[in-house]
């Protein structure tokens, strides 16, 4: 039986870009004090900044929290699965 997944809305709060708050995330990738990446309903995110910190992370609500020096926000698509050739082929 195949696990059925909510998929909620995906939402970005950035405050004097010092404190980011998002809805929609499904899982963080990593983080350390430059960078935190996580995957949301519309891809991954990329959060660049300076002295970062993931203050909250729930994925059963979807929300997460960063503060810091926040500097960029950076989006990249969902890839196919699959190799190189199977993405050229499709």
């Amino acid at each position: 039986m195949a696990e059925d997944r909510i998929i909620l809305p995906h939402r970005l709060t950035l405050n004097d870009r010092k404190a980011l708050t998002l809805t929609g995330a499904t899982e963080i990738v990593s983080f350390d004090d430059n960078t935190v990446v996580l995957h949301t309903n519309l891809g991954r995110l990329t959060v660049h900044g300076q002295q970062l910190q993931l203050k909250t992370l729930s994925v059963e609500s979807g929300q997460a929290a960063v503060e810091g020096a926040i500097t960029a926000l950076v989006y990249e698509e969902s890839r196919p699965a699959g190799g190189l050739l199977r993405r050229l082929f499709t």
